[in-house]
C-alpha cells in the first residue's frame, strides 16, 4: 500500500459522539488516515479489511485511488458536495484519487472527483445509482465494494461513452441568439419604457417585499441578480463601443453611473453568496438578505436609468444606422478573418495538451462561426432596413450583430489565454519539481525514527515520477500536474520547513504564492469569458461564484506584499469559487439546451439560425418586451427577463455535452451528484 501524507489522526472522537444516546451527531470535514477508509460510525462492523482489501486491489489493478468516508452528518459545510469536495481538498487528493462520502444518520451520499480525473462525470453518476440500492439496505460495505467496482468498470472503459453532441450545440446556437437579444434589447427597453412611462413612471408597482414568501423573495432576488448583471455586463461593452466612437470626455456621466451600479451589484453578490454558503442562516436573515438584493439591484438600475437618456442622445443608432453598419461590417471582416487562425493555433495545442486540459475552449472556433454567421444575418437585415427607411430596425439588428461580433473575438482570444496559462503552468511545474528534489534531499538527511519522514519522501518521490510523465508525451496536463505538485510540496514541507532558517522559508512562501496567484487569475479569467459569451443561459449561482472570485483574487493581490501566508488563502478561495462558477454555469448551458421554451430547434425547424432567430428576436423579446411585458418597475427589478432565460440560480445537473470542468483542465472538485438514500 503507497505511503500516504496526513494531518493528525482524528477519527476516534466520531465513534464516541456516534453511540451517546442515539443521537446524531454532526461531524466536520475530517483528516484521512493512513488507509483508504474512515468509518466514525462503525459503519462497517467487521468488514472493515474486506473493503479495504477491495481498494487496495482497485488501484493496483487501475492506478485509481478510492477513500471511503463514513460520518453521522455532513456539516460545515453541511452541503454533501462541499463537505467532500473539502475533505478531498484539505488531504491533497489528485486527479486519480477519489472520495466517496457518507452521511448514515443524514442519509446522503456524494463522491468527489477532480474534473481532470480519468473518469467521466456520466461514469460517476452511474456509480452513484449503482450503489444507491446497498446504501438504502444499510449494507455499507458492499455499497463499497460495488463502487471500487464500478470505477474498475469504468476505468475499462465499460461506462457509456459521452453522448452525441448534436442536441447540445443546438441548444448552444439558440442561447447565442438569446445571449445576442439580451444585448439587443436591454438599452432598447429601458429607452422605449422611459419614453412610455415619462419622469413620474408609471406601470404596476411590485408587491412590497413584506407581503412576498421567503422563496418567492428568493426568487425574485435571484432574478434580479441575474438581470442586472446582464445590464450592467451589456453598459460596458456599450460604453466601450461609445468610447470607441465618441471619445472619453462625452461617456464620462455614464462611465461614472456605471462604476456606481458596478459597486451596488457586487455587494449583492456577497450576500447571495453568504446566502449559498454552507452555513444555515436564520429566517429573518434569509429575508433580510434577498430584500437587500432586491434594493441593491434596484438602485444599480436606477443609477443607470438616470444617465441612461444622455447615453442614448449619444448614440442614436437610428440617426447613424449607415455609419454604423460599416462599422460592425469592418469589425466583422476582422473577426472571421482570424477564426482559422484561432483553430489552427487549437489544433497545434491539442497536438500538445490532452482534450480534458482544452474543455473549455474544445468548440470556440465553431462558436466564433456561429456568432459570424448571426453576425451576417443581422447586417443583412440591417441592410434591408436602412434602404426601406426604417432606421429602428436597423439599430436593432446592427447592435445585435456588433455584440455577435464582440463574443466572437473573445471566443477566439479565450484560445490564445489557454495557450499561454498553459505553458507557464508547464515552467512552474518543472521548477517545482527542482525544488522537491531538494526537499527530499533535505528530508532524507533528518533524523526518521518512526519512518514517517521516509514516508513522505517516497510520497512525494512517487508524485515527482508522475508529474513528470504528466509534462512529456503529446498529451500534457499542466495545471493538473501543478496542483498535484502543490499537495506533495505541501506534505513535504511539514517535514523540513523546521530545518530552513527564516528567510528561506519566507522565500518559499513568496514563490508557491506567486504559483497559486497565477492559477487563481487564469481560473478567474477562464469564468468570466465562458459565462460572458454564454451569459443568455447563466444564472445567478455561477455569476454569484464569479464575482466572489474576483474580490478574493483582488484581496490576494492587495495582501500579496504584505501578508504572503493570509494572500494564500485568498488566491486558494478565488481559484475554488471561480472553478465553481465555471462548472455551475456549464451545468445551466446543458440545462438550457435540453429544451423547453428555447431549447433546440425541433427537426422541422429547418436546422439555420435564420427562422428561430425571427421568431425569437421579432415576435418573443422585442414585441413583449417592448410592449411593457418584460422592463424594469419602480420597486426594483423584475423576474421577466431573469426569468425566462434561466436565472435564479439553477443548480441541476447537466444533462450531457460538457462534463462540468475548470480551466484549462485545472483540475478542480465540485460536481453535482450524489443524493439522498
Amino acid at each position: 500500500m503507497r505511503a500516504r501524507w496526513v494531518a493528525a489522526l482524528g477519527a476516534a472522537w466520531g465513534l464516541v459522539l456516534a453511540g451517546a444516546g442515539g443521537v446524531a451527531w454532526a461531524t466536520d470535514p475530517v483528516p484521512l488516515g493512513a488507509g483508504r477508509v474512515v468509518d466514525q460510525v462503525d459503519a462497517l462492523g467487521g468488514q472493515l479489511n474486506a473493503v479495504e482489501d477491495r481498494l487496495e486491489e482497485l488501484f493496483d489493478d487501475t492506478g485509481i485511488d478510492l477513500y471511503v468516508v463514513y460520518v453521522d452528518e455532513f456539516t460545515n459545510p453541511s452541503d454533501r458536495q462541499e463537505w467532500a469536495d473539502q475533505v478531498a481538498l484539505d488531504n491533497g487528493l489528485g486527479a486519480t484519487q477519489y472520495l466517496l462520502a457518507v452521511a448514515t444518520e443524514g442519509r446522503q451520499y456524494y463522491i468527489s472527483a477532480d474534473t481532470e480525473g480519468p473518469i467521466s462525470g456520466d461514469q460517476l453518476d452511474a456509480i452513484e445509482q449503482s450503489i444507491r440500492p446497498q446504501l438504502s439496505d444499510g449494507d455499507y460495505a458492499a455499497a463499497a465494494i460495488a463502487a471500487a467496482d464500478g470505477f474498475e468498470t469504468a476505468a475499462g472503459g465499460g461506462q457509456p461513452g459521452e453522448s452525441g453532441g448534436g442536441g447540445f450545440l443546438g441548444g448552444l446556437l439558440i442561447f447565442l441568439v438569446i445571449a445576442a437579444a439580451i444585448a439587443v434589447v436591454v438599452w432598447l427597453v429601458v429607452r422605449t419604457r422611459r419614453k412610455k412611462q415619462g419622469a413620474a413612471g408609471s406601470g404596476t408597482a411590485q408587491p412590497p417585499v413584506e407581503t412576498l414568501d421567503t422563496k418567492e423573495l428568493a426568487r425574485r432576488a435571484s432574478s434580479a441578480l441575474v438581470e442586472m448583471d446582464d445590464a450592467v455586463r451589456t453598459s460596458e461593452q456599450e460604453l466601450g463601443f461609445a468610447r470607441a466612437q465618441f471619445g472619453d470626455a462625452a461617456t464620462q456621466e455614464f462611465a461614472q453611473a456605471l462604476e456606481t451600479a458596478k459597486a451596488n451589484l457586487n455587494e449583492a453578490f456577497t450576500l447571495k453568496q453568504k446566502l449559498d454558503d454552507g452555513v444555515e442562516d436564520t429566517e429573518e436573515e434569509t429575508r433580510a438578505w434577498n430584500a437587500q438584493i432586491l434594493q441593491l439591484c434596484g438602485q444599480a438600475s436606477d443609477e443607470l436609468d438616470e444617465k441612461a437618456a444622455a447615453f442614448d442622445e449619444l448614440r442614436k443608432l437610428e440617426q447613424n444606422a449607415p455609419e454604423a453598419l460599416a462599422r460592425v461590417q469592418e469589425a466583422r471582416a476582422k473577426a472571421a478573418a482570424s477564426i482559422e487562425a484561432s483553430a489552427a493555433e487549437l489544433a497545434r495545442l491539442s497536438t500538445t495538451y490532452a482534450p480534458e486540459a482544452l474543455s473549455t475552449v474544445a468548440d470556440n472556433p465553431e462558436q466564433a462561426r456561429d456568432r459570424i454567421a448571426f453576425a451576417d444575418e443581422q447586417l443583412a437585415e440591417a441592410q434591408t432596413a436602412i434602404g426601406a427607411g426604417d432606421g429602428g430596425r436597423a439599430a436593432v439588428s446592427i447592435r445585435a450583430a456588433e455584440e455577435s461580433v464582440s463574443q466572437a473575438v473573445l471566443l477566439q482570444e479565450a484560445i490564445t489565454k489557454v495557450g499561454t496559462d498553459l505553458a507557464d503552468a508547464e515552467k512552474n511545474a518543472a521548477a517545482l519539481i527542482a525544488e522537491l528534489e531538494q526537499d527530499m534531499a533535505t528530508a532524507a538527511a533528518l533524523p526518521d525514527a518512526d519512518g514517517r519522514v521516509a514516508g513522505v519522501v517516497a510520497s512525494t518521490r512517487q508524485q515527482v515520477d508522475a508529474a513528470r510523465q504528466g509534462l512529456s508525451g503529446n498529451a500534457k496536463r499542466p495545471i493538473a500536474t501543478l496542483q498535484t505538485l502543490e499537495a506533495a510540496n505541501t506534505a513535504i514541507d511539514g517535514v523540513v520547513q523546521g530545518v530552513r532558517d527564516a528567510a528561506a522559508q519566507e522565500q518559499r512562501n513568496r514563490q508557491m504564492l506567486g504559483q497559486l496567484m497565477m492559477q487563481a487569475q487564469a481560473q478567474v479569467s477562464a469564468a468570466e469569458d465562458y459565462i460572458t459569451a454564454r451569459r443568455g443561459a447563466v444564472g445567478a449561482e455561477a455569476r454569484t461564484r464569479l464575482a466572489e472570485a474576483g474580490a478574493s483574487l483582488v484581496r490576494a493581490q492587495q495582501l500579496q506584499a504584505s501578508d504572503a501566508a493570509q494572500a494564500l488563502q485568498f488566491a486558494q478561495r478565488a481559484d475554488q469559487l471561480a472553478g465553481q462558477a465555471i462548472r455551475s454555469a456549464q451545468n445551466d448551458v446543458g440545462a438550457f439546451s435540453g429544451g423547453g421554451m428555447l431549447g433546440a430547434p425541433s427537426a422541422g425547424s429547418g436546422g439555420g439560425g435564420g427562422g428561430m432567430l425571427g421568431a425569437v428576436l421579432g415576435g418573443i423579446v422585442i414585441n413583449s418586451l417592448l410592449s411593457g411585458g418584460g422592463g424594469r418597475s419602480s420597486g426594483g427589478l423584475s423576474g421577466g427577463l431573469g426569468g425566462m432565460l434561466g436565472g435564479g440560480g439553477g443548480r441541476g445537473r447537466s444533462g450531457g455535452g460538457f462534463r462540468p470542468g475548470s480551466f484549462g483542465g485545472g483540475g478542480t472538485r465540485g460536481r453535482r451528484g450524489g443524493g439522498r438514500f
